[in-house]
């Protein structure tokens, strides 16, 4: 199960948060606000982790 751990305002911002939580080892999902047939590169965007895995990430933003 998945759950939101973010939200960016773009596409490009959120493959790179993405890609920055993969980098650490921990899976990561990217999902567009609202319908996912409607929307475009500069809409919002939700980075999502694992259940139970978000103090990873918190981790993960902490060594930043």
């Amino acid at each position: 199960m998945w759950v939101d751990y973010m939200n960016v305002t773009s596409l490009i911002v959120g493959e790179m948060w993405k890609e920055l939580l993969e980098g650490e080892g921990l899976p990561a999902k990217l999902l567009p606000d609202g319908d996912i047939r409607d929307w475009k590169e500069q809409a919002s965007f939700r980075v999502m982790v694992p259940r139970g895995r978000e103090h990873v990430a918190d981790e993960i933003l902490r060594k930043l």
